[in-house]
């Protein structure tokens, strides 16, 4: 299969001609330095009594790797298109109207957003029955878990496809119908969520929260220690994005301290401070 995606180390890692494609050469050089990183690191790993496997396993993988600046100019020679771009509706819609002009008629598009309707993102498309979520978790060499989202619109065959991609990546694929957060995001983000209102209304401390959860119910991190971690902008983001769909369900209300910290550009740990403090 050739695909042009932004999950390449992966998906070339396993056989899968990739075409990677970004903004500028810049960009790519980059992505591609990252990608040659974390392949030694795996293949030190997966190689450890061979070292020369592992550096044919590294030379092998990038070489089924190309880069582009011009999705159009290469997406008719692609089976699966997997946008992993800003998580903004329009710009999504406005990517993949462009590519849906120029793309063979059974190249299948998804999208790998965690927070955005894939049917709004696919309604600007002609091939909707060719369009559906394909969500990975980071990161992606390590997490098992994909989240196959299927619309109203996407067929059974493209669903189908989906799955034995997913697996032929070595992931565990699960399906989630088109629904605000998927299955994790949706189970998860209300959890965090709770997690800061117990603490705004003064019933328990963050550290308290933190140490309940871990040491009651086995969480490797607690609910702030989490929050920082993700960033706290990029929560927001999701739940401001919920907060319009459905404005009265409890779940989905801002959070008045999270709303500040995030004004005062302290997202976690990526900025230094967030609900904690990092040195």
């Amino acid at each position: 299969m050739r695909a042009l995606e932004g999950r390449d180390p992966v998906a070339a890692a396993t056989g899968h001609t990739v075409m990677l494609v970004d903004q500028t050469e810049d960009i790519l050089a980059n992505s591609r330095k990252g990608i040659e990183e974390s392949l030694r690191r795996v293949a030190k790993k997966k190689f450890a009594e061979n070292p020369k496997a592992g550096d044919e396993f590294v030379e092998k993988t990038l070489s089924s790797i190309s880069t582009s600046t011009d999705a159009a100019s290469v997406v008719h020679s692609t089976d699966l298109v997997v946008e992993a771009i800003v998580e903004n509706l329009k710009v999504k819609s406005e990517l993949f109207k462009r590519l849906d002009k120029f793309a063979a008629e059974h190249t299948i598009f998804a999208s790998n957003t965690s927070s955005l309707q894939i049917t709004s993102i696919a309604n600007a498309t002609t091939r909707q029955d060719r369009f559906a979520g394909l969500h990975f978790f980071n990161p992606v060499p390590l997490m098992k878990l994909v989240e196959v989202i299927k619309t109203p619109m996407t067929s059974q065959k493209t669903f189908e496809s989906l799955v034995d991609f997913s697996k032929a990546l070595g992931k565990h694929p699960v399906s989630c119908k088109d629904t605000p957060g998927f299955i994790v995001n949706r189970l998860l983000v209300p959890y965090l969520m709770e997690a800061v209102r117990l603490y705004e209304r003064g019933d328990a401390s963050k550290e308290d929260i933190d140490t309940a959860m871990k040491l009651g119910a086995g969480y490797p991190m607690g609910p702030f220690e989490l929050l920082d971690y993700v960033g706290l902008d990029t929560t927001k983001f999701i739940l401001d994005g919920w907060h319009e769909m459905d404005s009265k369900n409890p779940l989905f209300q801002p959070s008045p301290s999270m709303n500040k910290l995030v004004a005062e550009n302290k997202l976690g740990k990526k900025t230094g401070e967030g609900y904690y403090k990092y040195k």
